[in-house]
């Protein structure tokens, strides 16, 4: 228990060898009620020595000896002083101990409320330099503000640990000061409150003061450096646990304990000011955890050239995944704070995001580009993938507007699109120039080289989400088609019967082993599939009139098909001048496309030779 401040009595004692004064001998043994604890027959002593002093001043008897009257007065003015001071004291040390004195405090309410029938308030306050004798000495307020300074001293005196000692330091203060504070509402609703009246309201009293003190300290605890999880836990605290079940709510402390009346824990400015703090924090939190994704596919898929997993047939990235499980737990921890804080957490991981995707893509084609790795059509069906499960997830989970995502996720799409398709081409390029070659006729080359390059691409599109998948599947089979064509009608060496044949054969076995794998692979291109084959039957048949006839069936099923188109392919076939025309009068016809699909143009992709005079 903390030591009273007892009266100082020293100023009145000449020597302790002379006997003492009344006066004097009066108030030491008054200061030793009061260190006893001995409220009320202090109060009534010290009331005494007041009557007496004013009634020896109204009978003018200090005129002669006006330094006897300020002596005397300053003597009960100390006493009562003292009294305060034991009055705190003993508020203050109420929930220090275990148990509750309940007699002390009883009789601290009876002495409150002898003073104020001894003082009653007038109104008329004791004027500067004039004695205090009879005014009113507002014990009623100083136990109300030793509630108070009991509050502080509760409060700051719950342990804390620094930053550098635990790193969840603010959460076990936190929960320290709750469980402190639940126990010593519990022991005023149980044990104190029986000892005052209910005019004194102890309980709103004691509430109010811890109230007050937890401000206070939160204030104090808002100036300091905090991180992103600290300023959550003060806002979660404050916003969530302060007033709930958890603390001042809780079922044991109603119905004494009541928050309906509380003021605001932190003012509007400070409770604003910690919000913003932590949007800012969560800012580079935000950026860091994109970054972290991003590292691992690094590390972890394209460094170890790990394929990506297939879930219902479609190649699957948890890149998507893990970005909305970032602004999923962002938004709905902030959104527990409260709605405007959960759409200014929504708004910041989206310019996050919208900052990320572009730099995933960049370093996505830096890797695909230093280095020719099989991974790199499967991870770049899986990001696609994932960016339509991305847009899509925020759009229905989120309920955001996705405009400006959806136009960054088509360039990076059209980006990966264009390497995935130059890859394509740079496996198969060399394999397509050595068509109607020497080594090409006499079969060095398996027949099924071309589709094996083709298909090291092509037969990942069929795990790719529809639309995409198909749409590129068609292009790359047109592009192998009008590619081949190509080279088939280039101006060349006039080949003997025998060489038409193998040609032809050659030309019509490739043709099957491509489109049947391309077909096998999902494409529904199947237009395409009779044009290397006509052209092969054209160089391959002896009959002038079924050449013919090949020609006509060549210009129905592809209209888009040119004079010069159809005078290649019979120059190639070795027929002269004049028998190229004939032909080509006979079976030509301009007609319009079948169906009128603009994919359906193939020959009109294709350049003609510019000149077949050496044939």
């Amino acid at each position: 228990m903390r030591h009273l401040v007892v009266l100082p009595v020293n100023h009145l004692m000449p020597a302790l060898s002379q006997p003492l004064p009344p006066i004097l001998s009066a108030v030491m043994e008054i200061n030793e009620l009061i260190q006893k604890r001995q409220l009320l027959e202090a109060f009534a002593s010290i009331r005494y020595l007041e009557d007496e002093t004013i009634a020896e001043r109204d009978a003018e008897k200090y005129q002669d000896n006006p330094q006897e009257f300020v002596r005397k007065s300053k003597d009960v003015d100390l006493l009562y002083n003292s009294i305060t001071n034991a009055i705190q004291s003993i508020v203050v040390g109420t929930l220090e101990h275990p148990t509750v004195e309940d007699t002390m405090l009883t009789s601290l309410v009876t002495l409150i409320a002898c003073e104020e029938a001894a003082h009653p308030n007038t109104g008329n306050a004791a004027g500067p330099g004039s004695d205090l004798l009879g005014t009113p000495r507002k014990w009623r307020e100083e136990w109300r503000e030793a509630i108070n300074k009991s509050a502080r001293k509760r409060v700051l005196r719950i342990p804390m640990a620094s930053k550098e000692e635990e790193s969840s330091w603010l959460d076990l203060h936190l929960g320290f000061l709750q469980k402190q504070l639940s126990e010593d509402l519990l022991k005023i609703k149980l044990s104190v409150k029986k000892c005052y009246p209910e005019e004194y309201q102890v309980c709103d009293t004691y509430v109010e003061a811890f109230h007050k003190a937890i401000a206070s300290h939160l204030q104090d605890l808002c100036q300091r450096p905090l991180e992103f999880k600290e300023l959550y836990t003060l806002l979660d605290w404050v916003a969530n646990t302060y007033r709930s079940e958890l603390f001042l709510g809780h079922p044991d402390l109603k119905p004494e304990v009541k928050t309906e009346n509380l003021s605001l824990l932190l003012t509007p400015a400070d409770w604003d000011k910690l919000k913003n703090d932590y949007i800012a924090s969560a800012k580079g939190k935000i950026k860091s955890y994109f970054g972290n994704i991003l590292r691992l596919e690094v590390m972890e898929k394209w460094e170890k050239e790990v394929h990506p997993e297939v879930k219902e047939n479609l190649y699957h990235s948890s890149v998507s995944f893990d970005i909305q499980t970032i602004i999923g737990e962002h938004t709905k921890i902030s959104g527990a704070i409260s709605r405007s804080l959960e759409m200014k957490m929504l708004e910041l991981c989206l310019a996050e995001l919208h900052e990320f995707i572009p730099r995933f893509g960049e370093e996505f084609v830096a890797w695909s580009t230093a280095r020719d790795s099989p991974i790199f059509a499967p991870y770049f069906v899986a990001y696609v993938n994932s960016f339509h499960d991305l847009a899509s997830g925020l759009e229905t989970v989120f309920k955001v507007n996705t405009e400006e995502l959806q136009k960054i996720l088509a360039a990076l799409t059209r980006n990966f699109t264009n390497i995935f398709l130059n890859k394509l081409r740079t496996k198969a390029q060399p394999l397509l120039k050595k068509i109607l070659t020497k080594d090409w006729i006499l079969a060095t080359e398996r027949p099924d080289s071309l589709a094996l390059a083709v298909s090291q691409f092509s037969k990942h599109l069929q795990h790719m989400r529809e639309p995409l998948g198909q749409e590129l599947l068609r292009d790359i089979h047109k592009y192998v088609v009008r590619e081949y064509i190509m080279q088939v009608i280039k101006p060349r060496r006039k080949m003997n019967a025998e060489t038409q044949q193998q040609v032809s054969e050659k030309m019509n076995q490739e043709a099957r082993i491509l489109n049947n794998t391309l077909i096998d692979q999902g494409s529904d291109s199947d237009w395409l599939l009779p044009a290397i084959h006509h052209i092969a039957n054209i160089i391959g048949e002896k009959k002038k009139d079924r050449i013919k006839e090949y020609v006509k069936e060549l210009c129905q099923d592809y209209p888009d098909i040119r004079k010069e188109h159809v005078l290649a392919v019979l120059a190639l076939r070795g027929l002269g001048r004049a028998r190229r025309a004939a032909i080509f009068r006979q079976g030509y016809r301009v007609l319009e496309s079948p169906d009128g699909r603009e994919d359906s143009t193939l020959f009109a992709e294709i350049d003609a030779p510019v000149s077949i005079s050496c044939f």
